[in-house]
């Protein structure tokens, strides 16, 4: 998303030791390095459905997808800001396909049912009558609790399903706003989340007592970052800043800066003010590479 969603998301919510801060990083990235060789893309058949889960504060209509047969580890897939769509529902059948059971849910089940934004691919950031529309959907899982609240009832749902093997740790990945959700997930659910990922998170590093990176003593899972080359430019030392909570934590996470823009990774992006497109498939192979290595390496 472009600055102003990201300011909006950010604002609802010393250095560590260099050779422990380089060894975790090492450490997490040889993990992945050396699973990436089987991160090929898979070719399972899956089922989709459409689900409704009740939270504490209403229900949560949802794409539940998974491979045809068997059992398997869950996924838990935070939107961006856009909500539950097809690009997203595309996104959790092509996880599901490499063997996993994953759960793609409306985050703005509070505010409207999905499809929250009927096109995102002509939405302008600049346009503030589109700006309206999108700032209180993001409000309402901004608010403090609410992913938290959430995340509770998604894996306690998911741990009920006989396509979730509940023996195996759960991975949870999320775009834009949905990379503090990751990291609030994974803390709130410690004992079941067992990999995390965010792919150009918004307002991971704040100045507030409840920013996402302090949490990172809580978690239990690893977990991997992918920044976009714009939000590092903005906030350079966003990046220095989690390596330093994870580290601090003994958590293990890789923190990398790609050379695209945020929202890299979802096609159906609006395109820049230049014309150039967000989405960069290039970086989204990689990125996704990544996801596939990590969940391969955390959730066996």
């Amino acid at each position: 998303m472009e600055d102003e969603v990201r300011d909006q998301s950010a604002g609802n919510d010393a250095r560590s030791e260099l050779s422990r801060r380089e060894f975790v990083a090492i450490s997490i990235g040889a993990g992945i390095a050396a699973a990436a060789g089987s991160a090929s893309a898979a070719d399972m058949p899956v089922t989709e459905k459409n689900v409704e889960i009740k939270t504490d504060e209403g229900t949560c209509d949802a794409a539940f997808i998974y491979p045809t047969s068997g059992s398997h580890a869950a996924v838990l897939i935070w939107p961006d800001a856009f909500g539950l769509r097809p690009s997203m529902r595309d996104i959790g059948k092509r996880i599901a396909a490499e063997g996993y059971a994953v759960l793609v849910p409306n985050p703005f089940y509070r505010i409207k049912k999905a499809p929250a934004i009927e096109d995102p691919s002509t939405f302008s950031f600049q346009n503030p009558s589109d700006m309206a529309k999108l700032q209180p959907l993001m409000a309402s899982i901004g608010a403090p609790g609410a992913a938290e609240k959430d995340a509770a009832a998604f894996v306690a749902w998911l741990d009920q399903q006989p396509q979730v093997n509940k023996a195996k740790k759960i991975g949870t990945q999320g775009y834009c706003m949905g990379g503090p959700l990751v990291v609030r997930t994974a803390a709130a659910q410690a004992d079941r989340i067992g990999a995390g990922a965010s792919f150009h998170g918004g307002g991971l590093v704040t100045n507030t007592p409840n920013s996402p990176h302090l949490l990172a003593p809580k978690i239990k899972a690893r977990m991997y970052f992918g920044v976009a080359k714009n939000d590092d430019e903005r906030q350079p030392e966003a990046k220095d800043k989690l390596r330093e909570a994870f580290a601090a934590a003994k958590v293990p996470a890789e923190i990398e800066v790609y050379p695209a823009q945020h929202g890299w990774c979802v096609p159906d992006m609006p395109k820049q003010p230049n014309g150039e497109p967000i989405y960069s498939k290039t970086d989204a192979e990689k990125a996704w590479s990544k996801l596939v290595a990590l969940y391969k390496t955390a959730l066996a």
